[in-house]
């Protein structure tokens, strides 16, 4: 973590980091907090806050996020520490029967309350409901997930009152399943996912910053470039990223946790940073990795 948040790159590429609760009362090796060397590297520190998933209904496939309890203390607590943003993700199951429309509901509403609970302690929620690409689904059957599950978070966050100037959404692009025979093409990817964005995200709302969700880091990339690139200089919405594994594994690759590959695997997550804010400009081409 110390190796890529010392990384010159943060300041010209990474606006936030995303901790653990362990990892925001972490220090580095000359003492200092981890939370202050993202800080004094030009980013902002955030905290994931749910608690992770548990089954919605007996036997069923479904998931709802757990966390509410003791939420708003653990809020205030984190804000002391120096969070500027939360975190919360919701997980959407895709098969032929699932999601069901009570899933999807619960989900959102806990989304909308939490992200009402961050704004009450001074920080930004990042609301996350990823329809996971794991399974046999289409690419079509992901896009009625998606638009469906977006519609319903923004009519809670709405309800509850939520500002959604302060509020930034972390989507899922709108993919083929992992093991479906048909991989939707990146324009495909980019114009599916523009779709389910305009029927259902408020032009006040101010980022959308994407999940990777198990894209390949080249996909990843190209992705959100293409959407830059169609949406243009007019867009509602600055499209950004917020990925873990596409953003990180080149950089872990090269370090393999040795010493003497930190400059390697700091170039590593050099190239893969300037690459996507490349792409949040729509200024990326294949010919760059």
């Amino acid at each position: 973590r110390e190796m890529l948040f010392r990384s010159p790159v943060m300041a010209e590429a990474i606006g936030g980091v995303i901790l653990f609760d362990e990892t925001l009362r972490q220090k580095s090796s000359d003492g200092d907090y981890l939370r202050n060397v993202i800080l004094d590297h030009g980013s902002l520190p955030g905290i994931k806050v749910d608690q992770g998933v548990k089954e919605f209904e007996g036997g069923s496939d479904e998931k709802i996020t757990t966390g509410l309890d003791g939420l708003h203390e653990r809020c205030q607590e984190y804000e002391k520490l120096g969070a500027k943003f939360t975190k919360w993700r919701a997980v959407i199951n895709v098969s032929d029967e699932i999601p069901s429309s009570n899933c999807i509901s619960e989900n959102m509403n806990a989304l909308a309350e939490y992200a009402l609970i961050a704004q009450q302690n001074n920080m930004v929620p990042i609301v996350e409901p990823e329809v996971i690409m794991d399974g046999s689904h289409s690419v079509e059957r992901c896009h009625e997930v998606t638009n469906q599950t977006l519609l319903v978070l923004f009519e809670m966050l709405d309800k509850k009152n939520v500002n959604i100037k302060g509020t930034l959404l972390k989507p899922n692009m709108v993919v083929s399943g992992t093991e479906n025979n048909y991989k939707a093409p990146i324009e495909e990817v980019a114009e599916k996912t523009l779709q389910c964005l305009r029927s259902s995200v408020p032009d006040e709302l101010p980022g959308i910053v994407f999940l990777s969700g198990g894209q390949s880091d080249e996909d990843a990339t190209a992705h959100l470039n293409a959407m830059n690139q169609i949406l243009g200089e007019n867009k509602p919405w600055n499209l950004s990223f917020s990925y873990g594994r596409a953003l990180q594994q080149p950089a872990l690759k090269a370090w393999q946790g040795k010493n003497e590959n930190t400059s390697r695997a700091q170039e590593a997550f050099l190239k893969r940073a300037k690459l996507n804010s490349l792409a949040t400009l729509g200024k990326y081409s294949t010919d760059q990795e």
